[in-house]
């Protein structure tokens, strides 16, 4: 190889390395640059929906699980032994004050009053000639034509008859209430239940098992009992006015139903802790029944400029309740609160909120401390 050849040779290979260590250098600056931009850029903002926290008049109840308990409860017997002959109603008719419902056999009576009127008019007429005969003694007794011991078993004689006829005026009138008994009306307008006993049957008079049972439910009672801790301030304004209350159906269609409160019972159940109330309520429509499970709420004041927030934003941890509160920054960040009271889907906030602050109502669980959101929709207007 000539001298001219080897300096080409090294003069290419020198060429080529400068090539390749520049190529490097860019490659590894274009690296650089695109790291630099991922770190500054940082976690993707969480996608969250939020809603301002408004100052609003709100009512402060206390809540309960009550049960319906029918206004009147009567047990309808038989008062005289019998058969009965007719059953004038259909289990769970509605029912009025006054209207028959069962017959029984009235033959027996109707012999035994026809014998008692009899009787009554026997004694009448002894009573009328003793007392006569009574008269006509005394009148001789006055001309002492007789003895006053002769006189007074006469007399003796007009009481004795005297008393018969009183007697027998009250056997009349038993055998009329007992033809009377044989018609069985209803004492109260109410639903009937199940008919215990068909027509074909024999009943006693007092017997154990009634014939059927009558509720009245226009009006109706709610009973529910509610912490101790809530009694002095029920009494309170319980003192002030009659309480609000309203029963809540478990259709979320039905409007509440209003009543007030009647009772407080005299005394704190030691057991569990609580203090039974009771609520009155006309129930026209029925909606109420015995025995049926509401929600009750008990309206004690009306709270001016309250703030108010949906009850999904609040949740709780280790150090208690919180809200996740979103700047100007489009920051979330925790801050925790102090809960008056929930009332359905709102939360009465004591402390730790101002009107107008945005709380974050949906994506709570992928939110920390600080951490960067953006609102996937249009917040609500404050009220």
């Amino acid at each position: 190889m000539t001298p001219t050849s080897r300096r080409v040779l090294i003069a290419g290979g020198v060429l080529v390395a400068i090539v390749a260590a520049a190529l490097a250098a860019y490659v590894g600056s274009d690296i650089r640059a695109k790291e630099g931009r991922k770190a500054t850029k940082g976690p993707p903002a969480v996608s969250v929906l939020v809603e301002r926290a408004v100052r609003e008049s709100v009512p402060i109840r206390v809540q309960a699980i009550g049960n319906v308990e029918a206004y009147l409860t009567v047990a309808l017997k038989a008062r005289v032994d019998g058969q009965i002959v007719d059953v004038n109603f259909r289990e769970g008719q509605e029912v009025r004050k006054g209207e028959i419902l069962f017959r029984i056999d009235a033959r027996p009576f109707e012999a035994a009053l026809r014998q008692a009127e009899a009787n009554a008019l026997r004694d009448r007429a002894a009573r009328d000639q003793a007392r006569s005969q009574e008269r006509r003694y005394q009148d001789l007794l006055d001309k002492n034509f007789i003895s006053k011991e002769a006189y007074a078993q006469i007399r003796t004689n007009a009481e004795t008859a005297q008393a018969t006829a009183r007697a027998s005026e009250a056997a009349l009138e038993n055998a009329r209430l007992n033809l009377e008994y044989c018609t069985i009306r209803s004492p109260i307008d109410g639903f009937v239940g199940k008919v215990l006993l068909q027509a074909g049957n024999l009943v006693k008079a007092n017997d154990v098992s009634p014939l059927v049972v009558i509720n009245q439910v226009r009006p109706v009672y709610v009973n529910f009992a509610v912490p101790e801790q809530k009694l002095p301030e029920i009494r309170k304004y319980q003192a002030q006015a009659p309480l609000r209350v309203e029963a809540i159906l478990a259709d979320p269609a039905a409007a509440p139903i209003a009543g007030r409160l009647v009772f407080i019972d005299n005394a704190v159940d030691p057991s569990t802790g609580t203090i039974r109330l009771r609520g009155e309520f006309a129930n026209n429509d029925a909606a109420l029944w015995p025995g049926q499970f509401v929600n009750v709420s008990v309206r004690l004041y009306d709270q001016a400029d309250a703030i108010v927030i949906p009850s999904q934003a609040v949740q709780s941890g280790p150090q208690g309740q919180y809200v996740y509160v979103v700047g100007d920054d489009m920051v979330a960040d925790v801050r925790p609160i102090t809960v008056q009271e929930m009332a359905g889907d709102r939360a009465v906030v004591a402390r730790g909120l101002n009107g107008g602050e945005r709380v974050v109502t949906r994506g709570q669980l992928r939110l920390g401390p600080k951490t960067r959101v953006q609102i996937g929709k249009p917040e609500a207007e404050p009220a």
